[in-house]
């Protein structure tokens, strides 16, 4: 998964559905572990600004 950090609204839905735990919420940005996800995609469903889009996109 690809992340835009300028669209996110900082809301944490996708940091609740991430199975591995590879997403964290701070006070200002979301930090991706790229190393733990596995490109399940529930962070590109789950996010209501479309701050998470899958390489086929680009």
């Amino acid at each position: 998964m690809k992340f835009n950090a300028e669209m996110c609204g900082y809301c944490g839905a996708c940091v609740s559905v991430c199975p591995n735990n590879s997403l964290e919420l701070t006070e200002s940005k979301i930090i991706v572990n790229e190393n733990k996800c596995d490109d399940c995609g529930r962070c590109t469903f789950i996010c209501p600004l479309g701050a998470f889009y899958s390489e086929e996109k680009i």
